[in-house]
């Protein structure tokens, strides 16, 4: 009785011990007397035990590799350090298994050479400028390379770049004086466009002024030669008032003797005497005592 319950109690671990449950996101390789059987996935799977074996389990999730700064030397002959990140999963697991051996190491290593051979063929300027350029570059090379260890490369950073400390403080330097430059021209550009702008105005106002004074001399112009259009069509008038009244004689050469008049009050140095002067004082004369002859 004793024996059945050993044998029970023996036959039900041995039938646990059968029993795997793979969990999700995971693949475990199954070897059947030391050789490759099967690659189980998630789920419930029976094994026999001694002859059948698991030989690995395997993660399929995206894994991170973060490796240790590596000394790189550009081509104009800076040495600095440059960490990296490897983002990768599997995607064969029996590759992966037996494809290599120590899987991650072989990335760290991979990823250090192809790092080394790209920065040797640029220069620290474009080493600090071309991380995306840099980026792909180490993508394509370490992903062709892992394809036959059932490894996909997702992604790869470059962390940090560290330049030597002379190198860094060079680098401060010469930003400073950029930053100073671009204040100097920024500066410089600001008091040319004040001055431009208060020339224009200069120039606005001047053109403004003219104008002014332009305007005004038109219509003092255009004033004056009203009144003179004026004035010579009160004359017209009169003229042709005088001519519609039909005047004397005596009129008329009372008239020529107001105009002497004038003219002798006048500052010129010339006189001009008419022809009929003679019959101008005459007429004058006559009138002179006509109006006497009047009075009496």
């Amino acid at each position: 009785m004793d024996t059945m319950i050993i044998l029970g109690v023996i036959f039900i671990v041995a039938a646990v011990r059968c029993i795997c449950i793979v969990p999700q996101a995971s693949e475990w390789i199954v070897e059947f007397l030391g050789k490759y059987q099967a690659t189980w996935t998630a789920g419930l799977h029976f094994k026999i035990p001694i002859i059948m074996n698991v030989a690995k389990k395997v993660s399929l999730k995206e894994q991170v590799a973060d490796f240790e700064p590596q000394p790189v030397i550009t081509s104009d002959n800076v040495t600095m350090m440059v960490d990296s990140v490897v983002y990768f999963r599997v995607n064969n697991t029996k590759l992966y298994t037996y494809g290599v051996e120590r899987p991650i190491a072989a990335i760290e290593n991979l990823a250090a050479t192809t790092l080394r051979n790209l920065i040797g063929a640029m220069t620290l300027d474009e080493t600090l400028t071309s991380r995306e350029t840099v980026n792909a570059k180490m993508l394509q090379t370490i992903d062709e390379a892992t394809d036959p260890w059932g490894i996909k490369i997702t992604r790869v950073e470059l962390k940090n770049i560290s330049p030597p400390p002379a190198i860094t403080q060079s680098m401060e330097k010469q930003m400073k004086a950029e930053r100073d430059k671009r204040a100097a021209i920024l500066t410089a550009e600001g008091e040319k466009q004040a001055a431009i702008t208060k020339a224009e105005g200069e120039k606005e106002s001047a053109i403004l002024k003219a104008e002014a004074v332009k305007e005004r001399l038109i219509r003092e112009a255009q004033g004056q030669a009203e009144a003179l259009l004026a004035i010579q069509n009160a004359k017209a008038e009169s003229i042709r008032l005088i001519n519609s009244a039909n005047p004397s004689t005596s009129y008329l050469q009372l008239e020529q003797y107001e105009t002497a008049k004038k003219m002798a009050n006048g500052q010129a140095t010339k006189i001009i005497v008419p022809s009929n002067m003679t019959n101008l004082i005459s007429g004058a004369t006559s009138l002179v005592e006509a109006v006497k002859g009047n009075k009496e």
